[in-house]
C-alpha cells in the first residue's frame, strides 16, 4: 500500500509541484500551486464580474478565518457540530466495524476534534493511517501536531491542497474510508456538487466507503439562528473574506460599513450569507489592474449552505455508485451521518 508521498513521487507531472514536509510525527504534502500570488485576485474578479455577485467560500478560511469558524462552532445556536459529535461518538465503533481496516481520510478536515472518536475506533482496532485534507496549512498542521501527540500509533499524512488536486492522490490507498463532516456539502451549488461527488467516485474502490454528514431540513427560525449567533461570529466570519481582500489584495474596504446578512431560500432549502454594503466603495483589484464600484445597499453572496432530507440524499448517492449501508442521527434528528459503500 503505497503512502500519499510515494504516490507523488510515481508521478512525474506532478513530483514537481509538492512539496514533503516531515514534521514531529507526522508529514505533510503541499500544494505548491496553491500558493499561485494571481489566484485569490482572479477569483474575487470574477465574482464580481457575475450577476448577481458573489465570492467563493473557499477563501473565507485563511489563517484568520479558520480560528473565527471554530468559534462558531462552539455557540449555543450553532447546533451542527454538537449534533454530529454526538453521532460520531454514539457509533464511531459501529463505523469502523463496518469499514474495516482502512485507511481514515478526512476532506475539509479543520482542527478534526470530532474526528477523534473515529480516531478512537480505530486505534483500538489496530494501527491505523489517518490523512486529513484541508486548504489551511496553518489549521492543518495544528491539528496533524496535536493528533500526533494523542495518538502516536496512527501515521498521519496530511494534503494540504484544494479538494480538486487532493482527492486524486488518495485513490490508491484503497482501502480506506473517506470521510466529508459538518455537512459542508451543502457549501456547494449544484455545478460544484456535480464536480465533487465526480472526484469522490473516482477515487474510490468497490468496498471502500464515503461517511458524509449532511444538516436536515428544519424549522427556518433554528437555522437562522445558527448563521447569525448573538455574540456575532458568523458576522466576524463572513467580513474577514473582505479584510482579507484588504490585506492581501491591497484593496481599501470600509468594514465597518458591511453587514451581515442570513437568509432562508425556502423553495431551495438552504441558507444564503450576504454582506451589505452601506456605501458605495470602488474595489481596486491592483495585481490584475482592475475595478469595481459597489453600490450602497447592494449585497453579495458569500456563501450557501444546503439542507437535506436524508432519503433523496441516498437515492442522490446511488447515482455515483454509492450504497447506503447504515444512516446514523441524534435523539433530535437535527444531524444525519450516512455510511455509504462503492459498489462494483
Amino acid at each position: 500500500m503505497r503512502t500519499p508521498g510515494e504516490q507523488l513521487a510515481r508521478d512525474a507531472e506532478l513530483a514537481g509541484s509538492w512539496l514533503r514536509c516531515e514534521q514531529d510525527g507526522y508529514v505533510l504534502h503541499v500544494d505548491q500551486t496553491a500558493d499561485r500570488p494571481t489566484e485569490f485576485a482572479e477569483s474575487v474578479a470574477e465574482g464580481l464580474s457575475a450577476s448577481p455577485r458573489r465570492l467563493h467560500c473557499r477563501w473565507l478560511y485563511d489563517e484568520i478565518g479558520s480560528q473565527l469558524y471554530e468559534r462558531i462552532t462552539e455557540q449555543p445556536e450553532y447546533y451542527l457540530t454538537d449534533a454530529e459529535d454526538e453521532i460520531l461518538q454514539a457509533h464511531a465503533v459501529d463505523i469502523r466495524a463496518r469499514a474495516g481496516d482502512a485507511t481514515l481520510v478526512e476532506l475539509g478536515s479543520g482542527s478534526s476534534a470530532k474526528t477523534r472518536h473515529l480516531l478512537d475506533a480505530w486505534v483500538a482496532a489496530g494501527p491505523s493511517r489517518y490523512v486529513p485534507v484541508d486548504i489551511s496549512r496553518s489549521a492543518l498542521e495544528a491539528a496533524c501536531s496535536a493528533l500526533a501527540a494523542s495518538y502516536p500509533r496512527i501515521s498521519i499524512e496530511g494534503i494540504v491542497s484544494s479538494f480538486r488536486r487532493g482527492v486524486p492522490l488518495v485513490r490508491e490507498l484503497s482501502p480506506l474510508t473517506l470521510a466529508f463532516l459538518g455537512s459542508t456539502i451543502g457549501n456547494f451549488e449544484d455545478d460544484d456538487f456535480e464536480d465533487f461527488m465526480g472526484l469522490v467516485a473516482g477515487c474510490l474502490s468497490p468496498g471502500d466507503h464515503f461517511l458524509l454528514g449532511i444538516d436536515t431540513v428544519k424549522d427556518p427560525a433554528r437555522l437562522l439562528a445558527a448563521y447569525d449567533d448573538a455574540a456575532g461570529w458568523t458576522s466576524r466570519f463572513t467580513r474577514n473574506i473582505f479584510a482579507r481582500m484588504n490585506r492581501e489584495l491591497g484593496t481599501d474596504i470600509p468594514i465597518d460599513a458591511l453587514e451581515h446578512v442570513a437568509i432562508y431560500n425556502s423553495e431551495r432549502e438552504q441558507i444564503e450569507i450576504y454582506t451589505r454594503f452601506h456605501e458605495e466603495v470602488d474595489i481596486e483589484l491592483a495585481p490584475l489592474g482592475r475595478s469595481f464600484r459597489i453600490r450602497e445597499g447592494e449585497m453579495l453572496l458569500v456563501e450557501i449552505s444546503r439542507k437535506f432530507r436524508t432519503d433523496r440524499m441516498i437515492d442522490r448517492m446511488a447515482g455515483y455508485g454509492l450504497v447506503a449501508e447504515q444512516t446514523y442521527t441524534d435523539p433530535q434528528q437535527l444531524f444525519a451521518v450516512l455510511l455509504l459503500r462503492r459498489e462494483g
